[in-house]
């Protein structure tokens, strides 16, 4: 059984950066484009919670992999475990654990435990080589998550570069989060619509 564990402490409330770890999909941003990661949810129970199960797939060392997982344990704002129920691994599981540090400021810890099986996928994949892309990912993927969290990262692919700065501007001004940066933009927006109707 190999274990690999990985920590970042990330500027943000312990709800924001929860909030974004419990959708499974948004695994797939933790990863360099290049490996083609997609995270699926194919059945979301209690609201992401126990008993969800989606579908990961990908490039791995040159080698296209695809499993089911399930939730398994989910404790808001402290936990969120989910194992392989269907794929290549004798054994895959992930642990995401949160620990506040402070009002702005969550560690995140990621943990994935798994077996290779022995004969022809085993013997295909290169076991250190695997742990080293795994490790790698997961490191890059916890900073990925850490400057988008953060507001510090790369855009985006569904914001613009306009919107994009006019959300940083927001943060700077507000010395918040991005996503109250965000919150915060939309009420105004929403104000400014309600006043600009026209009262018949």
């Amino acid at each position: 059984m190999t274990t690999i564990s990985k920590s970042m402490d990330i500027a943000a409330p312990l709800s924001e950066v929860f909030t974004y770890f419990a959708r499974p999909e948004h695994m797939a941003d933790q990863f360099p484009e290049n490996m083609g990661l997609n995270v699926i949810p194919l059945e979301v129970k209690n609201g992401f919670g126990v008993g969800t199960i989606f579908r990961i797939s990908g490039d791995f060392d040159g080698k296209k992999l695809e499993w089911d997982c399930e939730t398994i344990d989910y404790i808001p704002h402290k936990k969120i475990v989910a194992k392989m129920i269907e794929g290549p691994f004798k054994h895959w599981q992930i642990t995401v654990d949160f620990d506040e540090l402070g009002e702005k400021k969550t560690k995140t810890t990621l943990t994935v435990e798994y077996d290779m099986p022995m004969g022809p996928l085993g013997g295909l994949i290169d076991k250190v080589k695997l742990k080293k892309i795994a490790e790698r990912g997961m490191e890059n993927g916890l900073y990925r998550v850490k400057a988008l969290l953060e507001g510090t990262g790369s855009i985006p692919v569904y914001i613009t570069l306009e919107a994009y700065r006019k959300v940083l501007k927001e943060k700077e001004r507000l010395k918040c989060s991005v996503s109250e940066a965000i919150v915060d933009i939309i009420n105004q927006n929403q104000q400014q619509a309600t006043a600009a109707k026209p009262i018949p």
